[in-house]
C-alpha cells in the first residue's frame, strides 16, 4: 500500500500531481512501490478528467458527449473496464456480458477495441481480454464476455442478452433508432443494465429523446479539454476553421444543436450562409429589443447589428449580420450604453428601437446616453412569428449572410416556429434580428414598390 502522502495524492489525482513542485513529485513517485508503479498507468480514476468518469445515482444511461478528441472514446473503453473486471484478475466483475455497438463492424474493432484509446489499449497486461476474430468477441481472463454489433444490421441484437453495453457515436448511425430499441430489449441480465453512450452531438431524433429520458444522465466535454493529449496544430486549426459558428459548437465545444419541428431556420440552413468577413457596406444599424426589467432573472435585451449592400434594386441586395452585443439584466441605462457602444464600433447610421413596452421611455433612456443618437422607434403591430416570416424568407432567397460568434442568435432562430418560440424565455435576440433586417431590406423594397403621385 502506498504511504500516506502518496496515497493522499492519488486520491487527488493527476491534476494535483502534475501541478505539483519537482520535489512533490519525486517524494510521490519514490513512494509507490514497483507495483504501485506498474499499476498506476491503469489506474484511470487517478488521469481521468471529471467528464470521464460516471456520475454517481441510479440510471441507466450515461451519455458522454464531447467535441472531436475530447477523450470519450477512452471514457467508454475504461468504462467497460470497470464494469467487467474484479479486484484481481479472475474475480468476476459486475458485468458478465457486454454489447460493444457502432456504426460498423470495422469502427467497433478499429475505434472501441483496437484504437489508440481503445479497450485493449488501456487494460493492463494480467487483465487484457483476448480478441476472438473468428467470433467477433472479446474475452476477459474472468470469463466475461464482450460480442460486437453493427447499426447497419439492428436485427443482429435479436437474440444476444447483455447486462451492459458500450455504444459509440450513436448520433451518426443511419439506422439509429432501431438498433436502440434492439438494444433496450437485449439488455435483460443482471439487477441493474447499463449503457455507457459515447458521441459527438447531433440533432437527431434518437439522441434527443435520449436526453429526455429521466433515468439518463450525462457529462459534456469540448475538445479543448483533452488539449494536454492533442496536437496543437490540430486546435489551431480547426478554431480557426470553425470557432464561432454552429459546426463548431457542435463537433469541437459538443453542444448539442436543436432544431424545433416547423424551424423557419435551420443548423444547416444558417451553416451555409457563413462569412468569414463583410464587405464595405453602405449602412450599418444597430437594432434593439428592449427588457422591462432588470436583474440575474430578467429577459435579455436584445442588441444585434446589421448592414447592407446596396447593389442594384433594392430586391437584389444583402444584408449581413455582424455580430449580437445582447446583454442580461441590465438596468435601462445599461442596454442603452451597451447598444450605442455597438453603434460606435461598427460606425452604425441608426438605432432601431421596438418601443410597444417602453414607449416614450426607450428614447429618454437612449438619449440620456447620447442626446445626438439617431434613432428610430418601431412598433409591433403583429405577432412575432408573422414578423419573423419575411425575414426567413430573405434567407431562403440566400440574401442574408452571417459571419462567425452568433451562436446564441442561431440558437434561437433555430427554436422560432411557424406556431411560436419553442425555446425557453422570449427570443429577444431574433426579435431584434427582425428589426435590423426589416429595417435595411423590407422596408426600402416597400417604399421602391409603392406607387408614386405625380403632382399636377
Amino acid at each position: 500500500m502506498p504511504s500516506t502522502s502518496s496515497g493522499h495524492a492519488l486520491r487527488l489525482g493527476a491534476s494535483w500531481i502534475v501541478s505539483a513542485a519537482p520535489h512533490v513529485q519525486d517524494q510521490f513517485l519514490n513512494e509507490l512501490s514497483e507495483g504501485e508503479l506498474l499499476a498506476l498507468p491503469y489506474l484511470f480514476e487517478f488521469w481521468a478528467m471529471e467528464h470521464q468518469l460516471p456520475p454517481e445515482g441510479d440510471w441507466r444511461t450515461w451519455v458522454i458527449m464531447g467535441g472531436r478528441g475530447a477523450g470519450k472514446t477512452r471514457a467508454g473503453a475504461e468504462w467497460v473496464r470497470a464494469q467487467v473486471e474484479g479486484a484481481r484478475p479472475l474475480d468476476e466483475g459486475r458485468s458478465r456480458r457486454v454489447a460493444l455497438v457502432g456504426e460498423t463492424i470495422e469502427q467497433v474493432r478499429e475505434v472501441m477495441i483496437f484504437g489508440d484509446s481503445g479497450i485493449l489499449a488501456c487494460s493492463p497486461p494480467d487483465r487484457r481480454p483476448v480478441w476472438e476474430a473468428g467470433r467477433k468477441r472479446l474475452v476477459w481472463p474472468n470469463g466475461a464476455i464482450a460480442t460486437i454489433h453493427s447499426a447497419f444490421d439492428p436485427e443482429g441484437l435479436r437474440g444476444p442478452q447483455f447486462d451492459a453495453a458500450w455504444v459509440d457515436e450513436l448520433a451518426k448511425w443511419k439506422k439509429a433508432q432501431d438498433t436502440w430499441d434492439m438494444l433496450q430489449f437485449a439488455l435483460r441480465l443482471g439487477d441493474k443494465p447499463q449503457v455507457c453512450v459515447t458521441t459527438t452531438p447531433r440533432n437527431v431524433g434518437v439522441l434527443k429523446t435520449l436526453m429526455k429520458s429521466p433515468s439518463t444522465v450525462s457529462s459534456h466535454a469540448p475538445t479543448e479539454a483533452n488539449a494536454a493529449n492533442l496536437a496543437r496544430s490540430f486546435l489551431e486549426e480547426v478554431r480557426a476553421r470553425y470557432a464561432g459558428t454552429r459546426l463548431g459548437r457542435q463537433e469541437l465545444d459538443g453542444v448539442l444543436l436543436e432544431d424545433a419541428e416547423g424551424a423557419l431556420w435551420t443548423t444547416a440552413g444558417i451553416e451555409g450562409i457563413r462569412c468569414e468577413q463583410a464587405p464595405e457596406l453602405d449602412r450599418i444599424v444597430v437594432a434593439v429589443d428592449p427588457s422591462t426589467t432588470s436583474g440575474a432573472n430578467s429577459d435579455e435585451c436584445g442588441i444585434i447589428v446589421a448592414g447592407v449592400k446596396m447593389a442594384g434594386a433594392p430586391q437584389d441586395w444583402r444584408a449581413y449580420v455582424l455580430a449580437d452585443c445582447t446583454v442580461q439584466g441590465a438596468s435601462p441605462a445599461g442596454w442603452a450604453q451597451a447598444a450605442i457602444a455597438a453603434m460606435e464600433r461598427f460606425g452604425a447610421d441608426r438605432l432601431v428601437a421596438e418601443v410597444n413596452q417602453g414607449g416614450q421611455m426607450v428614447a429618454e433612456v437612449l438619449r440620456q446616453v447620447d442626446p445626438l443618437v439617431p434613432y428610430k422607434g418601431v412598433h409591433a403591430s403583429r405577432g412575432k412569428v408573422a414578423r419573423a416570416e419575411p425575414v426567413a424568407a430573405l434567407y431562403e432567397q440566400g440574401r442574408v449572410r452571417h459571419l462567425r460568434d452568433l451562436g446564441a442568435l442561431e440558437d434561437q432562430m433555430c427554436r422560432m416556429t411557424v406556431q411560436g418560440y419553442e425555446g425557453q424565455g422570449s427570443p429577444d435576440r431574433v426579435d431584434a434580428l427582425v428589426w435590423a433586417l426589416h429595417e435595411l431590406m423590407i422596408e426600402p423594397v416597400a417604399k421602391w414598390r409603392a406607387p408614386r403621385v405625380r403632382s399636377l
